[in-house]
């Protein structure tokens, strides 16, 4: 939780596309720093309500409710009804998209390096995310190796 809160707050990526021209040299013609919630807002405002609703209950809903969970399972060793809540848990996460989501960012980044008028930069809400993913993974392995043992 401590890391998707930045995750989904601050920037993840910026672009910023331009073109040299012979005689106006550099000219900056689109410029833009987003992060997850920003881009849901963005989404929302342009009407494109379904797909910012799609990343809203898949970005954000599902891992906040996969993280509470996961805390609440690993850390109360006699939390009623444990393992079906571990179950649950091992159902939302092939619904959850946070991992999917890092890949295309870190693709959609890569795709723009290529491009000699169009920077792409990483920013930390990115690197939070990611850490968000990786935790969440491996919290959920600790949870079924634990359970196994029982």
């Amino acid at each position: 939780m401590i890391c998707l809160y930045p995750g989904l707050v601050r920037p993840i990526l910026s672009i910023n596309i331009g073109v040299d021209l012979p005689i106006l040299g550099s000219v900056e013609l689109h410029n833009t720093k987003q992060s997850i919630i920003g881009t849901i807002k963005t989404l929302h405002k342009n009407k494109n309500v379904l797909v910012a609703g799609l990343i809203l209950f898949f970005s954000v809903v599902v891992p906040i409710l996969k993280a509470l969970i996961l805390c609440l399972v690993l850390f109360i060793k006699k939390l009623p009804k444990r393992n079906q809540w571990h179950r649950f848990v091992s159902i939302i996460s092939k619904w959850s998209m946070a991992d999917v989501f890092v890949v295309g960012i870190m693709l959609a980044f890569l795709a723009t390096k290529s491009d000699d008028n169009i920077d792409a930069q990483l920013h930390e809400g990115f690197y939070y995310f990611l850490a968000y993913c990786l935790l969440s993974i491996a919290g959920h392995l600790i949870l079924t190796v634990e359970n196994k043992k029982n």
